[in-house]
């Protein structure tokens, strides 16, 4: 009987504290509207531009949680979270201070465009040394969206060390195969992480460093081995179409410099220096651009290698991609050039040699990738037909480069010029709109 009325003390006990604990709660918790009005000004002040607030209420049960639903930054292109739920540190939370322990996303959209506005202000206050102001922060659902409207659905996690370094972190492509991720691991207490990631197929591992400079300005270094990775497919886990088909193997060297976050990320720089096997030339067919002067390129093109480096370079405008020292074979030709690709405009030039004795012709890209123009020299062809007649070997690409000389000269009249502003190519009156190349 003694042992019974203990516990039946220490029940009521229980139950006294949890009651005086939820009374503490009510107590000490603000309103919903104050909380709103709160969060809204805080959201504002960091991010630097106005913010709407659909809904923001406390959840007491099944643990405590704020929810904010229906977020949007005041933009042409907004910012938007559908649902936002934080679990705060109760006990931090009676001592009057907001550490969370976690924090869920459930469907946003990010346009990239909005992300401009936020650079001025996305310092954002440092963190008290020690302090870790959110441990785990769950997102489902993101929509990134690119400059040029091409949406990305991602989904991950990432666990924080204090000073918002993150202890782990996981980047997913939901529902497609193969399997995309990326995965960071700091290593130890440095500002140093190891990268492991799925794409195409293949792999990139690597590691990447990021540093704050004596100047308060942010740097970021690494590198990357992509091994293995099927090109298209790795194109189209982010809803872009392949220009190439065939797997890549190379290495990755990446470098930013900014003020700010989000400026890190605008300046950032890869170099990749790769090679690939059997490929395709995807939607276009080199040997038929050839031989028509660039009236008709529908088709493919089997390599048996290709091969050379790929720069890109994040910019306020968009990202710059340059392609240079390109080689590419195959029994029936092979080919080498340069290309650019900035603000969906491209631009290459490629140098064609045909098995059968049309060495070295000059092939012309240009224009946007949904419509390029293709321009052959009709001058390069005759005169390489020309070089083999008379001297056959060498005189087959002098003739060539020759018959491309003449081609520029005479196509660099007056009526050139609405030729290209039309985005014919920049060699009149050859140039044919081919496939997409984006």
């Amino acid at each position: 009987m003694a042992r019974r009325q203990t516990w039946m003390v220490a029940a009521g006990g229980l139950v006294a504290l949890l009651g005086a604990l939820w009374l503490a709660l009510v107590w000490f918790i603000p309103a919903d509207e104050d909380l709103a009005a709160h969060a809204a000004g805080e959201l504002q002040g960091r991010l630097g531009v106005p913010v709407r607030l659909g809904a923001l209420h406390w959840r007491l049960l099944p643990v405590p949680a704020i929810v904010l639903e229906d977020v949007a930054t005041d933009q042409p292109q907004a910012i938007t979270v559908k649902k936002l739920t934080a679990y705060p540190d109760l006990l931090a939370l009676l001592q009057r201070r907001v550490i969370l322990d976690r924090v869920e996303l459930d469907g946003a959209v990010v346009p990239q465009l909005s992300l401009r506005a936020l650079d001025a202000t996305s310092r954002g206050a440092p963190a008290e040394a020690g302090a870790t102001p959110l441990a785990r922060f769950v997102f489902r659902d993101l929509t990134w969206l690119s400059r040029h409207g091409v949406p990305v659905v991602y989904d991950g996690e990432i666990d924080f060390d204090p000073g918002w370094r993150p202890r782990q972190a996981v980047l997913r492509r939901p529902g497609f195969t193969p399997a995309t991720d990326l995965t960071l691991t700091r290593q130890g207490q440095d500002d140093r992480w190891a990268i492991r990631s799925q794409v195409g197929g293949g792999t990139a591992d690597g590691e990447v460093q990021f540093q704050t400079r004596a100047d308060g300005r942010l740097a970021l270094d690494g590198q990357l081995r992509p091994s293995g990775v099927e090109v298209a497919s790795a194109v189209a886990a982010f809803n872009r179409k392949p220009v190439i088909a065939g797997k890549a193997s190379g290495h990755t060297v990446l470098s930013a410099q900014a003020d700010t976050l989000v400026g890190l990320a605008q300046s950032l720089h890869t170099k990749t220096v790769f090679t690939m096997g059997a490929s395709t030339l995807l939607r276009f067919d080199l040997d038929k651009a050839i031989r028509s002067l660039g009236r008709e390129h529908a088709g493919q093109t089997a390599l048996d290698a290709v091969s050379g480096q790929m720069d890109t370079q994040n910019t306020p405008r968009g990202m710059v991609t340059q392609f240079t020292g390109i080689k590419a074979s195959s029994g029936a030709l092979s080919a080498s050039g340069k290309a650019r690709l900035a603000n969906r405009q491209i631009e290459a030039e490629f140098a064609v040699d045909l098995v059968d004795g049309i060495v070295g012709v000059p092939l012309v890209l240009s224009g946007p990738v949904d419509k390029v123009a293709v321009s052959v020299p009709r001058g390069a062809v005759a005169g390489a037909l020309l070089g083999t007649a008379v001297l056959p070997g060498i005189g087959t690409a002098i003739g060539a480069r020759v018959g491309a000389t003449l081609g520029r000269l005479f196509d660099s009249g007056p009526d050139r010029q609405p030729a290209r502003r039309a985005g014919n190519g920049p060699l009149s009156g050859t140039g044919r709109p081919c496939p997409s190349l984006r």
